[in-house]
């Protein structure tokens, strides 16, 4: 596994945490005198930052007692003003003097001060004090991991900066995640700020403006010290989240968190945030319908029914609509873990037994695979042929003949591709949603995709990230600027543009330009249907798709809209040649009207071995294995060789039984031999036919 490269600067390292704040005091007047005539210029204007100054220190004799003023009076220009008159002008004035306090280490800013102005320049003054924050070298290894310069240069001055100035490590290599993390918190915190509107039109102008990019900037900074060795942790780019914190009376909050705490030792983050929703949503609903509940152990299942009931009519706030039903399920089922898990481990001040079962949830319907017919498949192929991008293009087209889903084709390994002996290409798919690995044939034209992506790739300096399952050092192949890619860009974006370009859309969308009808999870639906079709066995639509248990790979197994269609009118269109002891009534049609429609709608699960059962609902199940003599028993010419092949092994049967004595399997054998031949002649077909041993083959009776 190739890593790599890591500085021997970071690897000396020391894992530094946040550093704390430093006596705060003033410099003395000399030096800063030397430093205003030693930066030249206009000599009117060191007299003003001289001047300045003694203002300042007029205002706040000791530095410290600075930090406690109002932000506001701190920061000094607000929103809309002009430099020329500033709301509070003293500190406003003094801020070059600030800075320089913090480049000498004489003081460390707090994060409000750095983020309340919007641009503080500091980068420059270091230069001329003749302090390298780092960023240069920083710079050049974002821009060896493919990020443009202008982005990483600004990135690594801003994030850098910021970080020296509250921090006072002014040594990039004793930068660690905590710092990283510290500064993430500090943007989400300062949202809140109650003088946030001072600085900033909105709090959502903020979070949408300079948050989002000062969020991007620590990421770039993570990113590149995550490769060059020094922090750990691996780079994800996630918003700082602006939900509020599960908050429940003392005694229900304990059993959560430690709840919670429990899941996430064997759970994904992910599968944890859904009954952590539903935890706190039921909690809301307590706090305002049954605020003299405060413990978990005196909710009751009428007060869960309750909330059940609520949030099936409650309009929410995002859409102005009740939740959907899956949402309603996640919700019920989350609530529901939390009893039977606490209930099982005997815990205190819960109610000790399950308050909700399956039951409780809605019903929500199972829907058939959502297959891309061909003639569409046909327009829209070309299309994502001729991507520009090699990344998106071998990744949609992964989909498109393996079957797998968005995440496990997300995080292949770079040594994911080989060959079959006979050429064919072998896709190595990692262990995601079910945990297992697995390894799958792929077309030709995917694997050729693939393989630019690989040779495109081989090369990368990427460090190796450690895979969340596993716990080994993986370098995964759809990687870009040093990070993973996302589905987004992978598969939503590009398929979303084919299909407008060939005219598949549907209304909605972004301004209502429409919305694709295609996506990679309809590419997974599509392979499992084709194999179905085709003839592949069950435990090969279970391999490739990846499908734990057998029932969902049955719903590919059940015969297509088409095979259905063909099936069904061999038997119930007029004049159709059909034998067996229900075949005078379809013939004659005795059966009602509703009787037919019925069987229309449920053909395909009344397939035997030999034909079809026309028995109805209203008459029960059918209490005979033997079938063939069945009242509701009826067979098509689509099964002669079925019939034949069973015709032979029952005379070999009752040869068999001949030769060992058994006269009533003979006669049993024999009789059901005979019945066979009476559907064959019914049916116009010939007793023996040389065609069929395929069939025989693959009918694989036990004798």
């Amino acid at each position: 596994m190739r890593a790599g490269s890591v500085s021997a600067a970071a690897l000396a390292a020391s894992p530094a945490t946040v550093t704390r704040p430093r006596r705060r005091r003033h410099c003395s007047d000399a030096e800063w005198r030397a430093h205003v005539e030693a930066q030249g210029g206009n000599h009117q204007y060191q007299l003003m930052k001289l001047r300045w100054r003694r203002q300042f220190i007029d205002r706040w004799p000791t530095l410290a007692g600075w930090f406690p003023a109002p932000l506001v009076e701190r920061v000094g220009r607000l929103l809309g003003e002009s430099f020329h008159h500033p709301s509070h002008p003293v500190s406003f004035r003094a801020r070059t003097y600030l800075i320089y306090l913090g480049l000498r280490g004489y003081a460390t800013f707090d994060y409000p001060w750095l983020f309340a102005p919007g641009q503080l320049a500091i980068v420059e003054p270091a230069e001329a004090l003749g302090i390298d924050l780092g960023a240069r070298e920083l710079v050049e290894e974002a821009v060896a991991l493919g990020f443009n310069r202008n982005s990483a240069r600004q990135a690594m001055h801003w994030s850098v900066s910021r970080i020296a100035l509250r921090t006072g490590v002014f040594d990039v290599t004793a930068i660690t995640n905590d710092h990283i993390v510290e500064a993430l918190e500090a943007i989400r915190h300062f949202a809140e700020h109650p003088d946030l509107e001072r600085f900033y039109p909105s709090p959502q102008r903020y979070r949408d403006g300079a948050a989002k990019n000062w969020i991007t900037h620590l990421h770039q900074l993570q990113v590149v010290l995550y490769h060059r060795g020094q922090i750990a942790e691996q780079p994800r780019k996630l918003m700082p989240g602006w939900k509020p914190p599960l908050v429940l009376p003392p005694t229900m909050q304990a059993v959560a968190d430690k709840w919670l705490a429990a899941r996430r030792l064997t759970d994904r983050p992910s599968t944890v945030d859904k009954p952590e929703l539903a935890v706190r949503r039921f909690g809301d609903w307590l706090g305002e319908h049954h605020p003299e509940i405060e413990s978990f152990a005196d909710v009751t299942r009428d007060h869960c029914l309750a909330w059940l009931q609520h949030i099936a009519e409650e309009p929410t706030e995002r859409t102005g609509k009740p939740l959907g039903i899956v949402s309603r399920i996640q919700r019920a089922s989350g609530l529901g873990q939390l009893f039977r898990d606490t209930a099982a481990w005997q815990w205190d001040d819960v109610p000790g037994h399950s308050l909700l079962g399956p039951g409780d949830s809605p019903k929500s319907p199972i829907k058939v695979p959502r297959f891309i017919p061909d003639d569409e498949l046909d327009r829209l192929m070309p299309v994502i042929d001729e991507i520009a991008c090699l990344l998106q293009r071998a990744a949609l087209l992964v989909a498109r003949w393996s079957g797998a889903r968005r995440d496990e084709i997300r995080r292949l390994p770079i040594d994911c591709l080989d060959r079959y002996a006979d050429g064919t290409g072998r896709l190595r798919l990692p262990a995601r949603k079910t945990y297992k690995e697995r390894v799958v044939p792929l077309h030709e034209d995917a694997t050729t995709a693939l393989q630019k992506v690989i040779d495109l790739r081989r090369d990368g300096r990427e460090r190796p990230f450690t895979d969340e399952l596993t716990g080994q050092p993986v370098r995964y192949l759809f990687m870009q600027h040093g990070k993973l890619l996302s589905t987004f860009y992978l598969f939503d974006t590009p398929i979303q543009e084919a299909c407008k370009a060939v005219g598949l859309v549907r209304p909605g969308g972004r301004g209502g330009e429409g919305r694709g009808t295609v996506t990679a999870q309809r590419f997974r639906h599509t392979v499992g249907t084709q194999l179905a079709e085709r003839g592949a066995k069950l435990h090969t639509i279970m391999k490739v798709l990846g499908h734990s248990s057998v029932s969902m790979a049955l719903v590919y197994a059940q015969i297509s809209d088409q095979e259905v269609l063909r099936d069904y009118k061999t038997v119930l269109t007029p004049g159709a040649t059909i034998a067996g002891p229900a075949a005078d009534e379809l013939k004659s049609g005795a059966l009602p009207e509703e009787a037919v429609d019925w069987l229309k709608t449920n053909f395909f699960k009344t397939e035997l071995e030999l034909g079809h059962c026309l028995r109805l609902p209203q008459e029960g199940p059918c209490e005979c294995d033997l079938y063939l003599t069945c009242a509701k028993f009826v067979t098509t010419p689509a099964y002669a060789p079925r019939l034949r092949a069973r015709r032979r092994v029952e005379q070999t049967l009752a040869t068999d039984a001949a030769g060992r004595g058994w006269d009533r399997e003979v006669e049993r054998h024999n009789c059901t031999a005979k019945r066979i031949e009476k559907l064959l002649t019914d049916l116009d077909q010939p007793l023996d036919n040389t065609d069929d041993t395929l069939v025989e083959e693959r009918l694989d009776l036990s004798t």
